[in-house]
This record gives structure tokens, sequence and C-alpha cells, in this order.
């Protein structure tokens, strides 16, 4: 689309309307990322003016961020520019919904509570519950590869991801996975869009997998003596019969806020199925936690919100985001514990980890720059050695410039990450900056 002979803006007009391009002031503040505030906030109504805001994009040499709910922002590297925000909310709507075949289409702005109250007449659900899930779109999800608690037995996005449709950066559109029509050659395009950030495609519609509602669940919470204890526990249950939703190790400050003991370490158990296998489970459960000399007890259905409530950081906090191994759930807890009291003995620190996979969430809080920064190299010094990670999740934007929020990446994983960028956005369109290495 040539715009040789009218402002860019009103070509964005042309595609979107006017009520779908804002360029006031206000609008452009509220869509700023790290404090780099766009020229224009364009919400395009369909996947067709997508393609041609983003074609537009391409060929005037604009860098675009693509947005969801903005959950995500402190996600990545702040960006190298910004001249259009994407709001991708407007793309909501149900494109393909089969409840026998257990897979739904939706278009990459449609929010997590809205599928949920689709699927609920049916029976079914999306096994995704990252923070906040409620209120984040699945383009979202998807792009920052999020998840919570229910990935212990139903996996991430990578998982459920069945197909992709999504516009390039030069704004053709096309698609992969499943229902192919045209794809990317040579790629596995829905599995490259997961926890891109944006930089490789803007996604515009997903075909997802679906699971049946539970009949029943329930939860318990596991109190144990120590970390060591806790990881011992989470063993014998790994290697039982049982099958959990969920089988999270929460620290102190955690429990603290949401189930307060006499206790610095626990476990918390869900259990869902029919009535029959959810109690049968609870007693296989509390065979296991009375070998183990644990006491178990019920906790209510709004355990797991409070929980999440804990983690979530307040503004000005720092989220971390370890990948160690589930069999070093003991050896990373103390880590965190000894490399807070060595650079802060009176910061405060909360800790979850999805005890089966090793995954940990770290919220910090009275802490300052340095202190955060020599926290998170010392963690990452802690795992390098089993190929682990310490990923700034969420934290203020002078942190994310002082230190690299991806960490370091293995050169040859690095140079496969670029040659991608390379082929599938050379000009640097999409989020050009944020992900790892500045890519």
């Amino acid at each position: 689309m040539s715009v040789a002979g009218r402002s860019v803006g009103e070509a964005f007009v042309a595609i979107a309307g006017r009520d779908g391009v804002r360029d006031d002031v206000p609008a452009r503040a509220a869509a700023a990322v790290d404090g780099l505030v766009p020229r224009w906030v364009v919400r395009p109504a369909s996947l067709e003016q997508v393609s041609q805001v983003v074609a537009l994009a391409h060929e005037a040499a604009l860098a675009v961020a693509p947005r969801g709910s903005g959950s995500a922002l402190e996600l990545g590297c702040p960006p190298a520019r910004l001249d259009v925000a994407l709001d991708l909310c407007g793309l909501d709507r149900v494109v393909e919904y089969n409840p026998a075949d257990v897979s739904i289409t939706v278009e990459a702005g449609i929010t997590v509570g809205a599928l949920a109250a689709r699927l609920a007449p049916h029976r079914q659900f999306l096994a995704l519950d990252p923070p906040g899930a409620s209120t984040r779109t699945l383009g979202g999800i998807a792009a920052t590869n999020a998840s919570g608690p229910l990935r212990v037995r139903y996996g991430t996005m990578r998982d459920l991801l069945l197909g992709v449709r999504f516009v390039q950066a030069d704004g053709v559109l096309t698609w992969g996975g499943s229902k192919v029509v045209k794809s990317v050659s040579g790629y596995d395009v829905p599995k490259l869009m997961i926890g891109a950030l944006g930089t490789l495609g803007v996604l515009g519609e997903l075909t997802l997998r679906l699971h049946p509602l539970p009949d029943a669940e329930r939860s318990w919470l596991v109190r144990l003596p120590s970390a060591e204890a806790a990881q011992a526990f989470v063993e014998r249950v790994v290697d039982s019969s049982l099958q959990p939703n969920r089988l999270e190790y929460l620290g102190e400050q955690v429990l603290e806020a949401v189930f307060p003991g006499p206790t610095s370490s626990a476990v918390a158990v869900s259990i869902g199925s029919v009535e029959e296998a959810v109690v049968e489970g609870g007693e296989r459960l509390a065979a296991l936690a009375k070998a183990e000399g644990a006491q178990i007890l019920p906790v209510p259905d709004a355990f797991w919100s409070d929980a999440e409530r804990a983690l979530t950081p307040s503004e000005g906090e720092a989220l971390l985001q370890i990948a160690s191994l589930a069999g070093r759930l003991a050896t990373t807890q103390r880590a965190i514990v000894e490399a807070v009291r060595a650079s802060a003995p009176r910061a405060r620190v909360w800790t979850s980890c999805c005890a089966p996979l090793g995954t940990v969430r770290v919220r910090l809080a009275d802490t300052d720059l340095a202190v955060t920064t020599a926290i998170t190299k010392r963690l990452r010094d802690e795992v390098a050695e089993i190929g682990g990670s310490v990923v700034i999740a969420r934290g203020p934007s002078a942190l994310r410039a002082a230190v690299d929020p991806w960490g370091p990446v293995e050169a040859g994983a690095f140079a496969l990450m670029r040659a991608l960028r390379d082929d599938l956005d050379p000009k640097r369109v999409l989020n050009p900056g944020r992900f790892v290495g500045g890519l």
C-alpha cells in the first residue's frame, strides 16, 4: 500500500476507521512500553485489517508492538523503538467450535474468562491458568508462554496449541499447524510463536485443544518441616498412581499470606475427576502424607487465587522465573534464601514451584536495583551448571535495562534465533529489541 500523498495516520484511519485509530496524548501514553510512547494506537476490527496495518508499517519502516491486555509489558528488554501500538483486543470472536472434537478456533484477542463462559455449557475448558488468566488474551498468553499450576497435568500452551493464523512482518496473512491452507515452509509455526513475544508474527487466530471439566475437584495442603521433606513428598506423589491437577511447593511467605500455620514449607495438591475418584485420591494422598509424618489439611476453593495474589508483584517489585530441575527443589529453594540473605537481609521473598517440573516463581520486595541485580546474577550462577535459567518476568524498566532480563543464551541457540528473525522479520518491524539478545 503506497503512502505517497497522504499521512501514515490517515492511511491507518482508512484501514481501521476513525474509531480504530488514536493519536491523542492520553491514548498514546496509556499504550507506552517502558516509557516509550507510540505515535499511533491502532485497534483493528478484523484479521484482514491487522494484515493491512502491518503491511503499511512494513512499507513505512515503522516499529509495531502487538498487545492484548497489556499484562506482560514488563517481560523482556525495553523496546528499541515503538511507532504503532497494535491493540488486538477487538479480535475477540470464536471462529469455530466443535465440542465433539474437543477443539476450538478463536481470535487472539479473546480472554480466558470470555472463552470459559463460552465453553461452560458444554462442560469443557482450556486448561491454562497463568496469573490473572481471566482477563488475559489468548494471543498474549501464547506470545509470553505464560502458564500456571495446571501445567503439571495438562501442559502449557505449547501442548494445547494445534494451529495458528498469523500476520507476517510484511503483512502477509498465513497459517501454520492444523487446518493448514498456506504455511511457512520448513517451520513448526505454532511452536515458534509460543514465547516469541510477537517478534516473529502477529497472532490472529489460535486453534486449541480443550479438556472436559472435572465433575469434582478438591485441594489439600500438606505441611512439611523443610524444603527437603517437601521434595521427598513430591517424589512419592509422582511415583504413585495419583494424577493431581496441581502439585505446587509453597515457601514460607506465601503460606503466611494464604494459610498461616507452624510450618515454613508445604505442598499444595488438587485432584480433579469424578467424585468417587477424587475421594479415593484424597485418601491415598493422606496416606502418603502420613507416611512422611506430615499434616494434611483441606483448603478452600479460594486457596489457589489467594496464592496467586501473594505471588503478584506490586509496582516496582520484581518477579523472577527460574528453570531448574525437579530433583533440585530443595537446593534451589535454599539458593534463593541464601541469595536474598547475602544481598538484602531485610528483603521479603515469596516462592512457588511447580514441583514435578522444577520451575520456580520468585517475588522480591524491599530490594533496590543493585540488590535485585545481585540476587539475579547469583541465582543464574546457581542454575548454570544444569543448563537452567533465571528470567526477569516482571520488573522496572531500569532493572531490565541494567541487567539482561533473559540471561545468557548458548551461542548456537542464539544464532538460530537470529537466523529465524532475519528470515521472518529482516526489517525488525515487530517488537524490535524486546526479545532475547535484543532481537
